[in-house]
This record gives structure tokens, C-alpha cells and sequence, in this order.
């Protein structure tokens, strides 16, 4: 299963940006997809993920109400929406992909190579 994010890039606080992950794969439907990030210095850690078919989502607390994750099966990418970010936000974000609930916290074995997001004060 191959990954590919897209949409990273540099931001004031308090904008947005709109990550893409895109899966090539005609399964990707039956998969949960994930976003986690890594800080310098910090451990990878979950932020949102949604279930294969949209209807359930997890977030993380530190983004919970500025972040929203969507999918959109047809076209087999699932989207990150920022908005109201600050420089803690600063990382190295991945999109993931596994077959199981959205609070499924085990090894992942399909990731992305991940975008930075780089948000300055």
C-alpha cells in the first residue's frame, strides 16, 4: 500500500492548512486511515483518525476542535483540516493505514513518507 501526503508547508498562528493523503490501492475503502506527527526531539503521536466509512473519529485532545479528519472513498484520500494553529503544532505529519477500529493503538505497518508543517509565532 503506497501513501502519499501532501499539502504541508508554512503558516502563521492562528491559520489553517489542508493535508492530503492520497492511497493507491482500490481497497483503500476497507482500510481506517490515521494522522500522527513527530516534533524534534518528540515521540510520533496519534492525532486523528477516522473509520472506513467515515462515520467514526478519533482525536487527539491536544486538537480536538480545531482539527477535523475526513475521507472521501471515491477518490481514496483522506484530509486533515487545520485551522486555528499554533507553533506547538510544528511536525512532521503521516497518514497511516489499518485495518481495525480508530482507537486502535498496536503497530501500523503502512505509512506515508509525511509533509512538514511548520507554524511560526
Amino acid at each position: 500500500v503506497q501513501l502519499v501526503e501532501s499539502g504541508g508547508g508554512l503558516v502563521q498562528a492562528g491559520g489553517s492548512l489542508r493535508l492530503s493523503c492520497r492511497v493507491s490501492e482500490h481497497t483503500f475503502s476497507t482500510y481506517t486511515m490515521g494522522w500522527f506527527r513527530q516534533a524534534p526531539g518528540k515521540e510520533r503521536e496519534s492525532i486523528a483518525a477516522i473509520s472506513w466509512h467515515g462515520g467514526s473519529t478519533n482525536y487527539a485532545d491536544s486538537v480536538k476542535g480545531r482539527f477535523t479528519v475526513s475521507r472521501d472513498n471515491a477518490e481514496n484520500t483522506v484530509y486533515l483540516q487545520m485551522d486555528s494553529m499554533r507553533p506547538e503544532d510544528t511536525a512532521v505529519y503521516y497518514c497511516a493505514a489499518w485495518y481495525g477500529s480508530p482507537w486502535y493503538d498496536g503497530p501500523i505497518r503502512n505509512w506515508g513518507q509525511g509533509t512538514q508543517v511548520t507554524v511560526s509565532s
